[in-house]
């Protein structure tokens, strides 16, 4: 039945990942969009930002509400949504599309990368002292997970499956730990 999911939003997403390639992708793009994409490699580049966060008074608790919602947005995802769909790669089912990275596995859905960048954003967004440090976090978010379409390493569906498990990551954080509330 998933399968049969799978592949008919192949079937619609593909011509969407195949039009990204022919008329977005450029040689001058291409390097600084793998290079962003790879700073969130493992999550890394929403790791590093948070511990930083750690260092002052003020960001102190985005920071560790942060990695919370990153450790809850790869269990989620990494753990347990990837193993247990099994969602291949799109260059392995769209004919004709190219990818510019290769990812370390061949699943899929959800993106890791969107998850991540969007539990640290979201937290970030609730959390930080100034508005738009917030809004800065959900742009990079956001083409964290435009770059994994570039890319061609992910459907659509998985970037935004992976934008509702992170901001979910970062909610049931929140909740767990007492600090929902918006800043003052």
């Amino acid at each position: 039945m998933l399968d049969a999911v799978f592949e008919f939003l192949a079937k619609v997403e593909g011509p969407i990942l195949l039009w990204v390639q022919n008329w977005l992708r450029q040689d001058w793009l291409d390097g600084p969009v793998t290079v962003f994409s790879t700073l969130g490699n493992a999550g890394m580049l929403w790791l590093v930002l948070c511990a930083l966060m750690l260092i002052f008074p003020r960001t102190r608790r985005a920071g560790a509400l942060g990695l919370a919602a990153l450790a809850m947005g790869f269990l989620l995802c990494n753990g347990l949504l990837k193993p247990l769909l099994h969602r291949a790669r799109p260059w392995l089912v769209v004919e004709g599309l190219t990818h510019l990275v290769t990812p370390g596995d061949t699943h899929s859905f959800p993106s890791g990368h969107t998850c991540a960048a969007f539990a640290a954003a979201w937290t970030w967004r609730r959390q930080l002292p100034r508005r738009w440090m917030g809004h800065i976090g959900m742009v990079a978010a956001v083409l964290m997970g435009l770059s994994r379409l570039y890319l061609g390493v992910h459907f659509p569906t998985d970037v935004l499956a992976g934008a509702i498990v992170g901001i979910f990551a970062a909610w049931i954080m929140g909740k767990i730990l007492g600090t929902s509330r918006k800043r003052r």
